[in-house]
């Protein structure tokens, strides 16, 4: 599969709580035909190391080959451009 058709999705799995904007971006990567390669953030001090890893405040996020995309709305934007 390209690199083009590979998504990287971080996003936040917590005992007490799924985010659902990362639960969403998953279902848009995989209605697009995105082969996912999928990290769960599972713990506060995951998902504080990656966003301080990443300069992000929020997350999910997602990835397009070396480009960063975003959150679950930049990634609707992304899909969205590309038809």
């Amino acid at each position: 599969m390209s690199a083009e058709r590979t998504a990287t999705l971080y996003r936040m799995v917590l005992e007490d709580h799924t985010c659902p904007f990362g639960v969403r971006a998953r279902q848009m990567l995989e209605r697009h035909g995105y082969e996912i390669d999928e990290h769960i953030l599972s713990t506060r001090e995951e998902v504080d190391a990656f966003e301080a890893e990443q300069g992000v405040k929020t997350t999910p996020q997602i990835f397009i080959g070396d480009e960063r995309i975003g959150g679950s709305e930049d990634l609707e934007r992304y899909l969205a451009s590309r038809g």
